[in-house]
């Protein structure tokens, strides 16, 4: 694969750049600082909120944005400016909070950099995994209905997430895009409902016009069914020997190691010889 004309590297963060203990390699540090010194964009795409991204964008010295939230947000690093938020409508939210409240279903509210909860819903946070987000009790959910970028619904009662589903759903809902899960652990049921244009491959049109960049000169990096969008644009997509099926089936480049063996590490060392 020829990587000289690379000009972006978009990586995603867990089962990617980081290995299962949640560590950057020695390799991958290495050779994003040598491609920023030539020139190169290498920043990150996750699911996670900004705020549980700064401390790694600072390990790996990005100087640049950061797409966030599954590509609800992109912000820059260092500084936070906004480039990107998408956002649910007020209207939307306050019916997200009745619907809760009417069916006693316990939820939670994410803003681009926190988790919000209420006393009522504070036994929600030991089932909500948000890596490393942070949480902030408030008084009450109607005061803070603004810059709500995803609600989060956790349950035992199926009927009832079945109801919510239905109120998010056409007729009654447009534009939105729903997640439902059962966790086999918890056996709780989850339901995260947020904007429905919302991807990291929509968020990576916005870096590309913004720094006039083509998209053949740019690389993704994912293992994960939300790293999908991005797998099926036409940038040169590379998957670890981790990486989901799927994922692997999208790729142009499937690398031998995996996130533990710091296979970004290899990736980006290979864009940095041919850019010799």
């Amino acid at each position: 694969m020829n990587f000289s004309k690379v000009k972006l590297v978009l990586l995603d963060l867990d089962g990617t750049l980081l290995d299962d203990q949640g560590n950057i390699g020695e390799q991958s540090k290495k050779y994003a600082r040598l491609l920023r010194e030539k020139g190169v964009i290498v920043t990150f795409a996750s699911g996670r909120m900004f705020s549980a991204l700064d401390h790694y964008a600072a390990e790996l010295s990005v100087d640049g944005p950061l797409i966030a939230s599954d590509g609800a947000v992109i912000k820059n690093y260092p500084g936070g400016d906004v480039f990107l938020k998408i956002g649910l409508k007020e209207s939307k939210v306050k019916k997200g909070i009745d619907l809760s409240e009417k069916h006693l279903v316990k939820m939670v509210m994410c803003t681009d950099s926190e988790v919000l909860y209420t006393e009522h819903n504070e036994a929600t946070l030991q089932l909500i995994d948000r890596f490393g987000a942070k949480f902030r009790m408030v008084d009450n959910y109607r005061d803070v209905t603004g810059d709500i970028i995803e609600l989060v619904y956790v349950g035992e009662n199926r009927q009832s997430f079945q109801e919510i589903k239905k109120h998010f759903s056409f007729p009654y809902s447009f534009g939105l895009k729903l997640a439902y899960s059962k966790s086999q652990s918890h056996f709780q049921y989850y339901l995260e409902v947020k904007k429905g244009e919302i991807s990291k491959a929509s968020a990576l049109k916005v870096l590309l016009k913004k720094f006039k960049i083509s998209i053949q000169d740019t690389v993704v990096v994912g293992d994960w069914y939300n790293d999908v969008a991005l797998f099926k644009t036409n940038a040169i997509k590379v998957s670890l020997s981790n990486a989901v099926p799927e994922i692997k089936f999208l790729s142009d480049v499937k690398l031998e190691k995996s996130n533990n063996d710091d296979g970004v590490g290899e990736l980006l060392e290979r864009i940095y010889s041919q850019k010799q």
